[in-house]
């Protein structure tokens, strides 16, 4: 079936190793990615966006150790030390199980981790709490979330949310199917699930995981999502809220913090997921465009368009793929310099990165 047939269904599939600890110096035995002005059959790269949003396109950034394979490349984050972070499934030919891949800011190999998460790496979100950082890792075989430190070590599981009245076993005893997709996390460390692939509704969770409360569920009314993809607290206006990339409507949800909604937004296609940069928010439609809106949320353009054939684009090998066109985009983020880096939801992994053109 394909990922996005209905809210309720999820991508197809479907000893920690470290070379360098990230904040450390780069010496990584690994070579470094090439970001010379052309590639490797010597033309011009890709240049996509206009104005000051213009983009050098970097395709399959980051130099992979001989040992992985990605699989889908399903999320990715930068921590605050500029070091890249990729998710991914895993391909069956790799060599290595890890699924959490760190690169510095030059595409060098830092370590990786995360075998347990092995055909169910989904939504990835890093998270500043106090002086520390974490990771917040979305399991969508296991049904679960993680959050563990930049290292792998597990601080905090979050299971089936059995304290959820709407997660109550119905009347033939079976309970709702439940399978995060995504996390959010608030000021007060508040944390936001997005059930995505299961019954699409969102959980809300205290920073300890005490249950709180549950709000959504599927449906295209106020306040009702389908597909509830990604989630980002929203603080560029005067109070925070909870986005919601509500995939399945194609649109764009606010709830206040405490699940009530606020408002829609459109000018998206199949929206997965959210990242900042100076007041611009940056989706990736997973329909082959990543799209750059400014703070009022007026799109100011969409970024490498691709062909209407993605959902069958994205199953085949990478000679197949548009230089300069998305396939599948499915987490981005920004850095602090307002490059952008793309993962997508491809059968070989892909990750972009679009350096900015000053």
């Amino acid at each position: 079936m394909s990922e996005i047939s209905s809210g309720k269904t999820s991508e197809l599939s479907p000893p920690q190793t470290s070379a360098i600890e990230p904040g450390a110096g780069s010496s990584s035995a690994a070579a470094p990615a090439i970001h010379g002005a052309t590639d490797k059959a010597g033309s011009k790269r890709p240049v996509v966006g206009s104005g000051e949003h213009t983009y050098e396109v970097y395709h399959d950034w980051g130099q992979l150790p001989v040992h992985i394979t990605y699989g889908k490349t399903h999320g990715i984050d930068i921590d605050r030390s500029g070091f890249i972070y990729v998710y991914h499934t895993v391909h069956a030919t790799s060599q290595s199980s890890d699924t959490v891949v760190v690169f510095d800011p030059e595409g060098n190999f830092v370590k990786s981790w995360g075998k347990d998460f092995r055909d169910g790496a989904h939504g990835l979100h890093i998270s500043l709490e106090g002086n520390e950082e974490f990771l917040y890792l979305c399991d969508i075989k296991r049904n679960i979330v993680v959050k563990a430190t930049p290292g792998g070590e597990e601080v905090l599981t979050l299971g089936y949310p059995d304290e959820s009245e709407p997660y109550g076993p119905g009347p033939d005893g079976k309970r709702p199917k439940y399978t995060p997709t995504n996390v959010a996390i608030a000021p007060n460390a508040d944390i936001y699930v997005g059930d995505g692939y299961g019954s699409s509704c969102i959980i809300q969770y205290n920073k300890q995981g005490k249950y709180l409360r549950t709000f959504g569920a599927e449906g295209a009314a106020l306040g009702k999502v389908k597909c509830p993809h990604g989630l980002m607290v929203d603080t560029r206006g005067e109070e925070p809220l909870l986005l919601v990339a509500d995939r399945a409507n194609n649109r764009l949800q606010y709830f206040t913090l405490d699940g009530k909604h606020v408002r829609f937004e459109l000018g998206v296609i199949y929206p997965c997921h959210f990242d900042t940069f100076r007041g611009d928010l940056l989706i990736p439609d997973l329909s082959a465009r990543v799209t750059i809106m400014d703070k009022a949320n007026r799109v100011i353009l969409h970024l490498g368009e691709g062909p209407d054939d993605w959902k069958e684009r994205r199953q085949l090998s990478r000679d197949n793929f548009i230089p300069g066109k998305f396939v599948c985009p499915h987490s981005a983020c920004y850095d602090r310099d307002g490059n952008i880096f793309v993962a997508e939801w491809v059968d070989v992994g892909r990750v972009t990165k679009l350096q900015r053109v000053s």
